[in-house]
C-alpha cells in the first residue's frame, strides 16, 4: 500500500504537550512532519521538547510552555511565528489525569487537572488565533476525552472528565466565533489509549477486560489519534468545524 503524503505541505503546525516518547503529541508530530509540515513541539521541559523536535528531523523546533500560564503561552508563540514565519495549525494536546474518586478531590488538586487540561486550551488559543485571522485561515484540534462523554474514566477522576467535557464546549463556542476567519475548531475523543501515561497503570489483565469492552477488541495506539489529528488538520476536513470525532474502538456507539 502506497503511502500518501503532502496533506500538510508549506503548513506549520504547533503542538501542545508533545515531548513525551510514547505521547499521543510527539506521535502527532512524527505524523505531521512526515506529511510535509513543520513542527513546533511545546512543553513544559523546554529541553525534552528541543529534543523531540530534533528526533523527528530539521526544520522543526521545541519550545518551552506552561500551557497554563497567559505570558508563557504568548511567549511561545511569538517564538514559534520568530522561528517559522506563521501558524496553520494548533493541536492543543497538553494533558494530566488523576484517578481519584469525587469525594477525594481537593482544591489542589481540582486547580491542576482544569488548569492543564482546559485553561491551557484557552491560553493556548488566544495567542495563536491573531496569528491565524491574520492570514484568515487556520485549524484548531483540541484533546477531549471519551470520558468526558460518558462521565468518567479509567485513569481519570471527575474532575478529568469535567475539564474534558470543558474543552468540549471551549472549543464548539470558538468554532461558531472564528468561523467567519475561516479558522475551524474541533475536538478528539480518545478512549484508552496506549500511551507513557497509561504505562504501568494498568494490568495485562485489566487491559483485557476494558478491551473485551471495545467493539474493535484492542486498546488505542498514540498513531492512531494522531492520524485524526492530521484529518482535522489537513484540508480533507476543510468544511468540517465545531465536531467531535470519536477515535476509541467504538467504545461509545450510540445511536
Amino acid at each position: 500500500m502506497t503511502q500518501v503524503t503532502g496533506l500538510l505541505d508549506g503548513k506549520v503546525a504547533v503542538i501542545s504537550g508533545a515531548a513525551s516518547p510514547r505521547g499521543i503529541g510527539l506521535a502527532t508530530a512524527r505524523l505531521f512532519a512526515e506529511h510535509g509540515a513543520r513542527v513546533a513541539i511545546l512543553d513544559l521541559d523546554g529541553a525534552a521538547a528541543v529534543q523531540a523536535a530534533g528526533s523527528i528531523g530539521p526544520g522543526h523546533i521545541g519550545v518551552a510552555c506552561n500551557v497554563a500560564d497567559r505570558d508563557a503561552c504568548q511567549k511561545a508563540a511569538e517564538a514559534v511565528v520568530a522561528a517559522l514565519g506563521k501558524v496553520d495549525v494548533l493541536i492543543n494536546n497538553a494533558g494530566i489525569t488523576q484517578p481519584v474518586k469525587t469525594l477525594e478531590i481537593d482544591q489542589a488538586s481540582w486547580d491542576r487537572i482544569l488548569d492543564v487540561n482546559l485553561r491551557g486550551v484557552l491560553y493556548l488559543s488566544q495567542a495563536l488565533i491573531p496569528y491565524m485571522k491574520q492570514q484568515g485561515a487556520g485549524s484548531i484540534a483540541c484533546m477531549s476525552s471519551v470520558s468526558a462523554q460518558r462521565g468518567g474514566g479509567i485513569l481519570g477522576g471527575p474532575h478529568y472528565s469535567a475539564a474534558k467535557a470543558g474543552v468540549l464546549g471551549l472549543a464548539k463556542a470558538m468554532a461558531r466565533e472564528f468561523g467567519p476567519d475561516n479558522i475551524r475548531v474541533n475536538c478528539v475523543t480518545p478512549g484508552l489509549i496506549q500511551t507513557d501515561i497509561t504505562t504501568g497503570k494498568l494490568s495485562d489483565q485489566q487491559k483485557a477486560e476494558i478491551a473485551g469492552g471495545v467493539p474493535l477488541n484492542r486498546l488505542g495506539e498514540a498513531r492512531e489519534i494522531a492520524g485524526a489529528y492530521l484529518f482535522l488538520a489537513s484540508e480533507l476536513s476543510s468544511y468540517i468545524t465545531g465536531a467531535v470525532i470519536d477515535v476509541n474502538g467504538g467504545m461509545l456507539i450510540h445511536g
